[in-house]
């Protein structure tokens, strides 16, 4: 059973995005798929922690679409040019040399893509 957060169980109660049901679906496997990550709200989303970094946050704006943003917390780390990350699913597009996003347009596309996203989320936090 997945550690939910009351404060993003909160949060979820309030949000209206038309992908909200792929946000809780995406949201209870990452959480299901491994003990270590935590949740709490960053950014007005859920954000996912892992060692108390924050590694993984959604993005709901623009409401047409739903973004996972995989990053290294809010400051560009000193070890940036040393950093790498092999993305073996192909979804990812990089923002910067440590900060990448996938995007799903659509209920379909998250629902499809999940084991994969959340095994990507996996292999992200111990990077």
């Amino acid at each position: 059973m997945p550690s939910m957060s009351g404060e993003v169980d909160d949060f979820m109660a309030t949000l209206a995005h038309p992908l909200k049901s792929g946000v809780e679906e995406l949201r209870s496997a990452i959480l299901a798929s491994n003990t270590e990550i935590s949740e709490h709200v960053k950014w007005n989303a859920p954000s996912f922690r892992f060692g108390g970094d924050d590694r993984v946050t959604f993005r709901l704006r623009p409401g047409d679409r739903v973004q996972l943003i995989f990053h290294r917390g809010a400051k560009v780390r000193s070890d940036v040019a040393e950093f790498t990350f092999q993305d073996p699913t192909g979804l990812m597009t990089w923002l910067a040399p440590d900060r990448g996003v996938v995007t799903f347009p659509d209920l379909e596309t998250m629902q499809s893509q999940q084991a994969a996203v959340v095994s990507l989320v996996n292999q992200w936090v111990r990077a």
